[in-house]
């Protein structure tokens, strides 16, 4: 039986303390037309595995020295899609379904039977190609989106950040208030920084105020400017942050904290458009796009009385929230990958890399600092690590009780959810292109039409599609 497909370029690194079934297994595969290489123990295969990444590791359970288990751990951690399939004795099945929650693609047992083991590296090697298929189109997907709309220091693939990607295409043409909440921490003066670069706006100021950081007094001054005597201290004219903003956009941070007295006044900017500064007399009329954000409950803070309600009406033209980090965990290895860019140019270093046990480490964590907190521990990993690697040991929540830690899901190895997410966006695009013809879809996706089928059933796709034009 010859692999489906195989064109000799295929490669499977075979794992096997037994010397005769590897080399028997190694010969039925050479005469399906895959290039195949034999090891004997774990170590070995990752060794070789380093030099050149297999499409597939065909690996026996019990090895001498570290076993199965290691080695799919290894390799899943390096890359979450590869695919592994586990040869085990009868009496060892139940390693064999660890091995299945830990991502392993599936398990023959021993005796093997060729004809099913070639079935199996089949239907593995099928897996591997539509994965590397679809990083290509997300790789793609991600450029052309990129292209058209300046996402500034916005990172990540999520559901969670394409639905953002999406508010920010809508809202950034207008001239409506937004609103952007969510916890500290997780980038919303970002979010409103991209939303001034794609508008029309956006060669004009974008200026921010931490409403939260000033006492009431230098908050009004710095929001609408004084006039030469208006306090004590004031020896000249200033103009305020509102008057800066002129035909641009302001950022009201902590809009949260803002006293009532300066409410009123606000009020009136976003009303009238005009304001006096303080200890002025002329009225001085501006175009400004205002953006504020809180990451308290602004409608808790109306029905306590702390914030007006009809300032909050006037800010709440356009809600955008921001999930926290812990909700999109899929963006963790993005976002880490766009710090360690920046970083490798601001320390000086070669290419600071990610050791895939400390990525593990960090997609348990809590991040109850949110982007923020993980920039700020990998550029402290960075600056304390020996070499260009970030280990587990150069991360300060090493040491903590796993059970301070957030578990993945069990069985769910780090980004399957995030590909699976991946995987379900690209085909419904396909679909699109082919006007909703599964055979044109799923040539597109170089697929099997009854592979497609399947996956459209399993994410809900069938609608809309059809058999023929």
């Amino acid at each position: 039986m010859r692999i489906q497909g195989s064109d000799g370029m295929s490669h499977v690194l075979i794992v096997e303390d037994n010397r005769t079934l590897g080399e028997a297994i190694r010969d039925v595969l050479k005469k399906g037309g895959l290039r195949t290489q034999f090891v004997e123990t774990a170590e070995e295969a990752w060794e070789k595995a380093q030099d050149q990444w297999p499409d597939l590791v065909l690996t026996d359970l019990r090895l001498p020295g570290e076993d199965g288990l290691w080695l799919l751990d290894k390799l899943k951690g390096r890359n979450p899609t590869s695919s592994v399939l586990v040869l085990t004795a009868h009496g060892s099945v139940e390693k064999a379904v660890e091995a299945m929650k830990r991502g392993a693609f599936d398990f023959l047992t021993k005796p093997i039977r060729m004809d099913q083991l070639l079935l199996k590296v089949n239907q593995a090697l099928d897996l591997s190609r539509e994965y590397r298929l679809l990083l290509e189109e997300k790789s793609l997907l991600h450029e052309e989106v990129h292209a058209r709309y300046n996402f500034g220091e916005i990172v990540g693939e999520s559901d969670e950040m394409r639905r953002i990607y999406e508010q920010i295409r809508k809202v950034a043409p207008t001239s409506s208030s937004v609103l952007i909440s969510g916890e500290s921490g997780t980038g919303k003066e970002v979010v409103a920084r991209a939303i001034h670069l794609n508008s029309q706006r956006k060669d004009r100021p974008f200026i921010r105020v931490n409403c939260g950081a000033l006492a009431e007094g230098v908050l009004e001054s710095e929001l609408f400017g004084h006039e030469r005597g208006a306090f004590t201290g004031a020896v000249r004219q200033r103009r305020g942050r509102f008057e800066l903003a002129h035909d641009g956009s302001i950022f009201l941070d902590e809009i949260s904290e803002i006293p009532p007295s300066i409410q009123v006044r606000l009020l009136r900017v976003l009303q009238e458009r005009e304001f006096e500064r303080v200890g002025g007399e002329e009225t001085i009329k501006v175009n400004v796009r205002v953006m504020a954000a809180t990451h308290r409950d602004l409608k808790k803070s109306v029905k306590e009385g702390k914030f007006r309600e009809d300032l909050f009406y006037r800010l709440y033209v356009i809600p955008l929230h921001i999930p926290p980090l812990r909700e999109r965990r899929g963006d963790i290895p993005s976002l880490c990958a766009h710090f360690l860019e920046r970083l490798t140019k601001e320390l000086g270093k070669k290419s600071l890399t990610m050791d895939p046990e400390a990525l593990h480490l960090l997609n348990l964590y809590d991040w109850p600092g949110n982007v923020r907190e993980l920039e700020n521990v990998l550029e402290r990993a960075a600056v304390l690590s020996e070499d260009e690697r970030i280990r587990p040991r150069d991360l300060p929540f090493q040491d903590q009780k796993r059970s301070q830690l957030i578990p993945l899901p069990e069985g769910i190895p780090p980004l399957k959810e995030a590909v699976e997410e991946m995987e379900k966006q690209l085909i419904r695009r396909a679909v699109e292109r082919a006007k909703g013809i599964k055979e044109e879809a799923a040539r597109l996706l170089d697929l099997k039409p009854s592979t497609l089928y399947y996956k459209l059933e399993k994410y809900g796709l069938l609608e809309g599609t059809s058999e023929k034009e």
